[in-house]
């Protein structure tokens, strides 16, 4: 059975962004790269998913030593620098045109969706939904002007941070083992950003944000905490996993945490090889289960951002993935609200 997946994070918007004299090709026609493309996606039963917004840092964080390193831990990659609003903006209008775009040229089988009725429509006749998401605020002034310009181009999800720190918090470095408590919280600015995300119901994404900053947006936020891309730190003690206690804050507020298939983060040897089975994987959501419950779980793959292991290779292999969760005893009833459900009832009681 192909099941209906709506999916908590990708990175199409950056292969777009390096290459759009190739555009077409990489969306419409598929050139058989990266994990996402049209085609594909619907071959793989991907129904809805987040399309982030994210500024490269100069040295990006898949350079050649990096990956060298993230394939032989234990590492610890630093943290790279801040990016300010005026060279970031330029990029992340040119990301949003991008997803804009893409659903301008799809001819009606993509639309980015700003509501829950977009949302369900999509769902109902098949046409595959988009949500603009900014992974890191980097585009984001102090005085906040940008994310109201950005809400009116469709922005309804915002990461504080990425793994870098803004003038609005502090990201978590790519390091294995390690923990998340890693700096200082949200700035002044972070939290005035949180606040006024709650207000225009923008959802505010906890990946990649450290521990303290994470404790920031729980007391401050009056929507649902959510993780996008996150696994669990109890199986792969990685700084970009979520603890047990921050599990139970989530639970506690009716959030979400959509599991990541990143191998570096689902290994328990935190290695980056993609030569690996079900087990891991499993291992995370039945611990994601045990943790959050049943209806605050889904899957944020993280494609063309990440390594995933060969069993799922691209968006094709959702189907794979779905299979090997049922083998392992889940049922129809849970396979649909950790496919898609969940995703569908977090937005709901988000978005305003």
């Amino acid at each position: 059975m192909v099941w209906q997946v709506f999916d908590g994070h990708n990175d199409l918007l950056l292969r777009l962004m390096q290459a759009p004299d190739r555009r077409e090709a990489i969306w419409l026609t598929g050139e058989g790269k990266g994990h996402l493309d049209l085609p594909r996606m619907k071959q793989g039963g991907f129904a809805a998913g987040f399309f982030a917004i994210y500024i490269p840092s100069p040295v990006a964080h898949d350079a050649p030593d990096y990956m060298t390193m993230m394939d032989n831990p234990p590492y610890a990659l630093p943290l790279p620098d801040l990016i300010g609003h005026e060279a970031a903006q330029p990029v992340a209008l040119a990301m949003a045109a991008h997803l804009l775009w893409m659903e301008r040229s799809s001819q009606g089988a993509f639309k980015v969706v700003r509501d829950m009725a977009d949302l369900r429509a999509c769902l109902t006749s098949g046409t595959i939904a988009g949500i603009m998401h900014m992974e890191g605020a980097e585009a984001i002034d102090e005085g906040l002007d940008a994310l109201h310009a950005f809400h009116a181009l469709g922005l309804r999800s915002l990461g504080p941070v990425w793994s870098r720190p803004t003038i609005f918090g502090h990201g978590v470095p790519f390091q294995f083992p390690g923990q998340p408590d890693t700096g200082p919280g949200l700035t002044d600015a972070g939290k005035r950003l949180v606040r006024e995300c709650n207000r225009l119901g923008i959802m505010v994404d906890l990946s990649h944000l450290n521990e303290k900053g994470f404790d920031d947006v729980a007391a401050i936020s009056d929507a649902p905490l959510v993780a996008t891309h996150s696994n669990a730190w109890a199986v792969t003690p990685s700084t970009r996993n979520l603890t047990d206690r921050q599990l139970e804050i989530i639970r506690d507020s009716r959030g979400m945490v959509g599991l990541n298939f990143a191998t570096v983060f689902l290994r328990e040897d935190g290695r980056q090889n993609a030569a690996m089975g079900w087990d891991p994987i499993l291992r995370h959501l039945d611990h994601l289960l045990d943790k959050l419950g049943e209806d605050h779980v889904g899957l944020g793959s993280d494609f063309d951002g990440a390594t995933v292991p060969e069993g799922i290779g691209d968006v094709t292999g959702l189907p794979n993935l779905t299979a090997a969760m049922e083998a392992h005893g889940y049922g129809p009833t849970l396979m649909k609200k950790l496919t898609c459900d969940n995703w569908v009832g977090l937005l709901d009681r988000t978005w305003k």
